[in-house]
Order: C-alpha cells, then sequence, then structure tokens
C-alpha cells in the first residue's frame, strides 16, 4: 500500500491518464483502430532524446561547464547571470528537466560554499523559470514542442514565429530581475579549479567519449527536422547505446513514454465519439493560447498539448499556449516539481516560502508573457 501511494503521488499525471485511457475503453471497445492512435514518431523521439541526454548528463559535461564559469563569477550578481543563462540556453538543448537536475543541487552547494544561504531561494526559482522558457525556443528543448512540432506541419519558420518573441521577452525579464537585484561579493566559493594540465586531459577523455552520443544527437535532429525516418534512427541509437553504455536504458523516463501513450489513446477514443468530439472542437478552435496556458495549470503543459491537440489544428497558437502554460501553478511545469524537491529536501521549514515566491515570480512572468501574446494577436488581426 505504501508503494502504491508513493508511486500515485510521484506519477499523479500517468495514473490519470490511463484512469482516463481505461474509461474511454469501456466507450468505445479496443479494436485495430487503437494501433493507430499513438503517434510513434514522437514516442521514439522522445526515447532517443532522453537516452542521448542521459548519456551527456552521465559524462558530467554541463556540470563541468557551470564549475567553469561558477569560477570566474566575482559577485551573487555575476554568480546569478550565469546559473540563469546556463539554464536558460542548455534547456534549449538538454530539456528542462535535465537542466534543473543539473544545475539546482550545483546552485545550493555553490551559494552555500559562498555564506549566501538567503539567496538560494530565489536564485532556484528564477532558474526554473529560465529553465522553462528557454526551452520553449527549440523543437527538443521539451515534450509538448517535441510532439507539437512532429505532428504538425509548421515549418521552422512558423515555430520560431510562435516561440522567439516570448522566449526574448523572457531573457531580458530575467536581466532585468538580476540587475534590480542588490549586489554583494561572494565570500568564498570553494569549488577549486583542478590543476591545468588534469583538467585540459579530463575534458579531452570526456570530449572523445561524448563524440558518439553527439553523432546520434545530429541523426534525431534530422528527423526532427523531417529530413531522416525515425525508424533506421531509433535503431541506431539502440544498438549504439547497447554497446557504449547500455546502463543508459536504466536512464530513460518510461513512465513519460506510458504517459503520452495513454492520452493518445483516451483522445483516440474521444475523437470516435461524436458529441464529445464536437463540444471539444468548438470548445478549443479558436480559443487555443486560452485553453493551452488554463489547461497547463491543471494538469501541467505536456499532457495538455496532447490533450488539446486533438482538437484543434492551430499548432502555432497552442504551441504558444502550452509553454507560457508552464508558468504559474508549481504542477503547470512537471520540471519545476524538480527544484521544488531538491530545494525541500535541503531546506523542508521553507516549502511554504517557496512556493510563495515562486507563485509570485511565475504570475508576474505569465501576465507580461500573456500581455505580449495578446498584443501579438491584436497586431496580427
Amino acid at each position: 500500500m505504501k508503494l502504491f501511494k508513493l508511486f500515485l503521488k510521484n506519477e499523479t499525471v500517468l495514473c490519470v491518464s490511463f484512469l482516463l485511457a481505461v474509461l474511454s475503453a469501456f466507450v468505445i471497445k479496443p479494436d485495430m483502430l487503437y494501433l493507430t492512435y499513438p503517434d510513434y514518431r514522437t514516442i521514439a523521439l522522445l526515447f532517443c532524446l532522453m537516452i542521448i541526454v542521459a548519456g551527456f548528463q552521465s559524462l558530467g559535461i554541463f556540470r563541468m561547464l557551470g564549475h567553469f564559469l561558477i569560477t570566474r563569477a566575482g559577485s551573487i550578481r555575476g554568480l546569478s547571470v550565469v546559473m540563469i543563462f546556463l539554464c536558460f540556453f542548455s534547456s534549449m538543448v538538454i530539456t528542462n528537466d535535465v537542466t534543473l537536475i543539473t544545475f539546482v543541487p550545483f546552485t545550493i552547494l555553490v551559494l552555500r560554499m559562498s555564506g549566501r544561504v538567503e539567496r538560494i531561494l530565489k536564485l532556484v526559482v528564477l532558474e526554473t523559470i529560465a529553465a522553462n522558457l528557454g526551452s520553449m525556443a527549440t523543437p527538443i528543448g521539451n515534450p509538448q514542442n517535441l510532439y507539437l512540432y512532429s505532428i504538425s506541419d509548421l515549418t521552422a519558420g512558423e515555430f520560431m514565429q510562435a516561440v522567439l518573441p516570448y522566449a526574448g521577452l523572457s531573457l531580458i525579464l530575467l536581466v532585468i530581475v538580476v540587475f534590480v537585484g542588490k549586489d554583494e561579493p561572494l565570500l568564498d566559493v570553494s569549488v577549486k579549479d583542478e590543476p591545468e594540465k588534469r583538467a585540459e586531459k579530463k575534458a579531452g577523455r570526456v570530449l572523445g567519449q561524448a563524440m558518439p552520443l553527439l553523432l546520434l544527437l545530429i541523426l534525431c535532429l534530422l528527423v526532427v527536422f523531417r529530413i531522416l525516418p525515425y525508424q533506421p534512427v531509433l535503431i541506431c541509437v539502440i544498438l549504439v547505446i547497447l554497446v557504449i553504455k547500455r546502463k543508459l536504458y536504466l536512464s530513460v523516463d518510461y513512465f513519460l513514454l506510458l504517459t503520452f501513450l495513454c492520452f493518445f489513446v483516451f483522445i483516440g477514443n474521444m475523437k470516435r465519439i461524436p458529441q464529445v468530439s464536437e463540444f471539444l472542437v468548438s470548445a478549443v478552435q479558436g480559443r487555443e493560447l486560452l485553453a493551452g496556458i488554463l489547461t497547463s495549470q491543471i494538469i501541467s503543459n505536456v499532457p495538455a498539448a496532447i490533450l488539446l491537440s486533438g482538437f484543434s489544428s492551430d499548432y502555432s497558437a497552442l504551441l504558444t499556449g502550452v509553454n507560457l502554460g508552464g508558468l504559474g501553478t508549481l504542477i503547470a511545469s512537471l520540471a519545476s516539481l524538480i527544484s521544488f524537491k531538491f530545494f525541500v529536501k535541503e531546506y523542508p521549514d521553507k516549502k511554504v516560502a517557496f512556493l510563495k515566491v515562486f507563485t509570485i515570480w511565475n504570475l508576474l512572468f505569465l501576465l507580461v508573457l500573456a500581455a505580449e501574446a495578446f498584443l501579438i494577436g491584436m497586431t496580427a488581426g
């Protein structure tokens, strides 16, 4: 019973999606059409990208980069800029959740060592916002982007038009927030550099080990941009990982893949119920931006993207909506829960304080970006 409760707590979205899929199966009996529900290309790409990013993470490449930059930050402001930029730009490639897993613990460690514990909460919140908003800028930055770009006919230009104005303003807002805050010197960052020769030797070895992963990432990007079919690339990734580091298979978030499958079943069945399908189409179409933002607050932006995409063809507006919808509540983007768990683990008595600061800053960013979306919509209209 305890294990079940823990699983339910940790994988709430999967449990909800599974329940919806099962209930819908009582209405639409399982048949051969079920096999046409999933978008296999998206699932294959998600699997490949997750295992490749896990490989990069196991080599410590991004942590090494963070360490290099941190040792050259001379003040709280410098440290904040470095960490926020790292989260913002690295999330475009390694996804928002992996970015936070990599850099939030590092941030807590460095600020503790520098004697600036009181700055941890705000910086972790800003890093979370940076990772969620930076990840919107590329098709592989987060699962909802990958899914929507995969199922749609959006060109690269249309994709950028839907996300870059908001990613650009986000970065400007983050920089303003950092520079408005009080600056103080770091007391003593005790993260020492390795001897130069040893560090260079280690970096060279790591880069050599990363080359197969880099080549696999390039192949995946060619699939994302519809240059290569996904089937041979999937087989290639499976075989290469089997040879170089089979333990990486344990790093894949299979529960996320199952969540996608369950939502595909649920949406596929809903489309086959005329009354439900007609109602949802009328409720979503023309309101994709608002629907994406509001639905994300309740079920998070990845399931929101899968759900709403079944009843609208305006993928550009939906893409903007679910990405902005990652701001707001703690569950609006499941990546935000990673920061929350890391922070609360170290400071369990500051759970309420984190939620308060997190909600205030997220709502402020959401209001500004939603206003930008409204203005862009008025101009386009």
